[in-house]
Order: structure tokens, then sequence, then C-alpha cells
């Protein structure tokens, strides 16, 4: 499997890999840092080049996952490693504890430690969430939203797509938030938040849009 980045976030998904699956053909790709030795923890390759991705997928492995946060940047990475011929996956940790009933997680999805999802979850391609965070039942998760950790997200809730919910923010029953927003850490959404919007505070209040020409 390859880990798209080789800093933070990749190295937390490192773990959730090895407890779910062998180590054999476990490889990173950062082709921006510069300080990386050629060996993360002197024993994972760290591929440089698309090339060099390329015929890892077409000879090894052409499973991959996104090992970085920031939803626009999971698209990007979603679009381009795809091209390459990969096909993203989904990795669920050991310590998560996941709904028995209607629970549909598409793929590309990262769940992490300490996560709980009940019943009757959708949860769309490409996402992150993250330690300690809960989903209530009834919720559909847009695709390539990033929850990060202790965020509570109540029962009856619509979260859209390429959307950032900062950590430990508290979004409460049936609210609908839009696609490309920003929740800040901390927050309490206890109304529908609009496409394009930053919110903040408790309760959040809307900061101010965000620009819309960023895909």
């Amino acid at each position: 499997m390859l880990i798209i980045g080789a800093k933070g976030f990749a190295k937390e998904v490192l773990e959730i890999v090895i407890n779910i699956s062998a180590e054999d053909n476990i490889v990173f790709f950062d082709d921006i840092s510069t300080d990386l030795p050629n060996l993360l923890y002197d024993k994972f390759t760290i591929l440089r080049t698309d090339e060099e991705v390329a015929k890892y997928f077409k000879t090894i492995d052409n499973s991959y996952v996104i090992g970085i946060g920031n939803p626009i940047y999971r698209k990007q990475m979603f679009d381009k490693f795809n091209k390459l011929g990969g096909e993203i996956t989904s990795i669920i940790s050991n310590n998560s504890d996941i709904g028995s009933f209607d629970v549909k997680i598409n793929e590309g999805n990262i769940i992490a430690s300490g996560v709980v999802i009940t019943n009757s979850i959708v949860i769309k391609k490409g996402g992150i969430v993250n330690l300690n965070s809960t989903i209530g039942h009834d919720t559909i998760v847009g695709e390539f939203v990033e929850i990060c950790p202790s965020v509570n997200i109540s029962g009856r809730c619509k979260i859209g797509d390429l959307t950032f919910i900062g950590t430990g923010a508290i979004i409460l029953p049936g609210v609908k938030i839009g696609n490309n927003c920003i929740i800040a850490a901390g927050s309490v959404v206890t109304k529908d938040v609009p496409d394009y919007s930053l919110v903040a505070g408790v309760p959040a209040v809307f900061k101010k849009e965000l620009p819309k020409d960023k895909l």
C-alpha cells in the first residue's frame, strides 16, 4: 500500500495500516519535503516521483490511502493518483466502534482509533474521521470531508462535500452543513450552515464567505 505524504498525519495513518495488515509493501510518497531520509523509520521507502508511483502501482500494489489533511488537497490527490493507476482504499482502525446496521463507508476513508459510528450512517468517499470523534444515527457525510479529533456529530445531520470540521466541534441534531465549509475548532453548531461558509463560536455564527475558485 502507498501512503501519500510522509510527515504528520501520514505517520498516524501508518499505525492504522500496520494494525490491520502486514507491513510488507508499505511505501510512502512525498515529492515536496527535502529533509526526509530515504527510509522512513529506517524501514519504509519514500517514493519521490510520479514515475516511481506508476511503476509501484503497476508491479507491486495499486492500493493507496491519502495521509494528508485538508479536503481540497485530498480531492486533488485522489484525482492525481487515480490517473497514475492507483485505487484508493479505506482503512478502519481496529479500535473504532462501527455500527452493525445500515452503515456505508465508501472508498478512501480513514477511520481512526476511538471513533464511534452508530447505525444508519453514510460516509462518502475520501474523508477522514479522526481520533475519538462520534457520528450519530441517520447522518450523511459528504465527499472528502475532514472531521478532526474529538468532534461530535449528532443524529440526522448532513455534512456537505469538501467541508472541514475542527477539533472538538459539536454539531447538534438535524443540522445541515453545506459544501466547502469550515467549522472552527470548539464551535457548537446549532443551525444550518450555507455552502462556502466559515463559522465559529458557541453557538457558532457566520464569520465570512470562503473563496469559490479552489477547484
